[in-house]
């Protein structure tokens, strides 16, 4: 059995990107400590007309500790999907949503942000565990 994809992704782009290094001293201290930087991913989407739906990734890398000194980073990306006439399950919709376009669009996004990263001033940085979306959207909706 074949399982056919029941939405269609239109376009992605970079909606939002944002990265803050106060000064030098920032840039120092953060260079140092960026090991302990989490990334953290929010998705909130919205309906548009004619089955279209916005979804926005939401990946900020920060420090978690309360550090006076701390540089911030965030993309928000965008992906318009088409989803299918035959879809009526508002399960299966969120779980397009949450899991199968994140797997989707999760390489470019990351890919995006280590850029953002490297170009800010931090080329050591790298994402050791890649995001399982589907282990995500599980514990989720259990």
């Amino acid at each position: 059995m074949t399982m056919t994809k029941k939405y269609k992704i239109l376009g992605k782009y970079i909606k939002d990107m944002s990265s803050e290094t106060a000064d030098l001293e920032t840039y120092i201290f953060v260079r140092d400590y960026i090991a302990r930087y989490q990334l953290n991913i929010d998705i909130n989407s919205k309906p548009l007309k004619n089955k279209l739906v916005e979804i926005n990734t939401i990946l900020k890398f920060e420090d978690k500790e309360d550090s006076k000194k701390k540089s911030y980073f965030e993309i928000n990306y965008c992906t318009i999907i088409k989803v299918d006439n035959e879809l009526k399950e508002k399960k299966d919709l969120e779980k397009i949503i949450l899991c199968d376009v994140q797997v989707d669009i999760y390489t470019d996004l990351e890919k995006s942000l280590l850029d953002l990263l490297h170009n800010s001033g931090y080329p050591a940085v790298k994402f050791e565990k890649k995001v399982d979306f589907e282990k995500l959207y599980k514990q989720r909706s259990n």
